[in-house]
């Protein structure tokens, strides 16, 4: 799908506020990694995370997701009254009903007329919200679309030390709850608008999508646990991602990493993102990472990215850039820029 008439107006982001080490974790569960011969340190060395954050304990979703879209609203200077849609896209919900946005469409002050849903597919979720927000713009039935997500991996990653803990458990209990212990959190928020009243010139080109929905059992999570194959999420995903890759240059106007200044991925891990590069040929340069002390915070990992690549300098006007996203299930995106 080809874009002509949808920009990205402004972005929002929130860090949380307590920096938690890989070898704090590591200390946490100690006794467990020496009795099954797990050496110390590997934490950090398979995944390339140093350190993720949490936030304060009952921090909701929606209070991350309102306080990202206040930053996103403020840089544009856009009253939330003209949004014509909320779409909140985190894995983390404050209740499993009503919806996360309508806490952050009454958080926010939008007007009655503005709709607002969740919008929920793993780690791809936001790509998946800029998607349906943007048929909507490019159809002219609204000028503004605000795309938000909250996450917080605080209970999640405390859970599994506290089941890590046990001294019953085995080595393959180990293996399938480690992923979860590189989770992060983090709030992030995107201002889509309409080209006759956007200001900031960063165009949205096209996106297209594939799933493999065959390995939709690799990766299976619940509020306090997340039990993964990474080994076997590894191999999939590399494949999605090439077959993502092949079709983005099919349909995707100058997308070639010749062309390609720069790429805001959803990021999982340092072993996943050094796959991926080699797979579909990107130079690993232009890739603005920051797992190695953020981990992997989900839907967030892309817009957050993207945010602070800006923020570096790492983008000029003109530049193409390559959203990379895929998410458990499995489903791969790509979305080309033109910053």
């Amino acid at each position: 799908m080809r874009f002509q008439n949808v920009a990205i107006e402004a972005l929002g982001y929130e860090l949380a506020p307590h920096r938690i080490s890989s070898d704090w974790l590591e200390d946490q569960i100690g006794e467990t990694m020496q009795r099954l011969g797990v050496p110390r340190g590997r934490l950090e060395q398979l995944s390339g995370i140093r350190e993720r954050r949490f936030w304060d304990s009952g921090t909701l979703p929606s209070a991350i997701a309102t306080s990202a879209a206040r930053k996103a609203l403020a840089a544009a200077e856009v009253d939330p009254q003209r949004v014509g849609i909320v779409i909140n896209t985190s894995v983390c919900q404050d209740y499993l009903e009503p919806s996360t946005a309508c806490f952050v469409h009454r958080n926010l002050g939008l007007s009655p007329r503005a709709i607002n849903y969740d919008v929920r597919n793993a780690c791809l979720g936001f790509l998946n919200g800029m998607y349906i927000a943007a048929l909507m713009i490019e159809a002219g039935e609204i000028e503004y679309a605000l795309i938000v997500d909250g996450e917080g991996s605080q209970d999640a990653v405390m859970a599994t030390v506290r089941r890590l803990q046990r001294p019953e458990t085995t080595m393959q209990e180990f293996r399938d709850n480690f992923a979860t212990l590189t989770l992060g959190s983090g709030g992030a928020a995107m201002l889509l608008a309409h080209t006759r009243v956007a200001r900031s010139g960063h165009r949205l080109n096209g996106v297209v999508s594939l799933a493999a929905t065959e390995h939709n059992d690799l990766c299976v999570g619940m509020p306090d646990y997340m039990r993964t194959d990474a080994s076997a999420l590894l191999v999939a995903g590399v494949k999605l991602a090439t077959e993502t890759w092949a079709l983005a240059q099919e349909q995707l106007p100058n997308w070639s990493d010749d062309q390609i200044a720069l790429y805001a991925p959803h990021q999982v891990g340092a072993r996943h993102m050094a796959a991926v590069a080699e797979a579909i040929g990107v130079t690993p340069a232009k890739l603005y990472l920051n797992f190695p002390v953020l981990g992997n915070i989900g839907p967030a990992a892309l817009p957050i990215s993207l945010a602070q690549a800006a923020e570096a300098g790492r983008l000029k006007g003109g530049d193409h850039v390559g959203l990379l996203g895929i998410g458990s299930g499995l489903n791969c995106s790509m979305m080309s820029v033109t910053w």
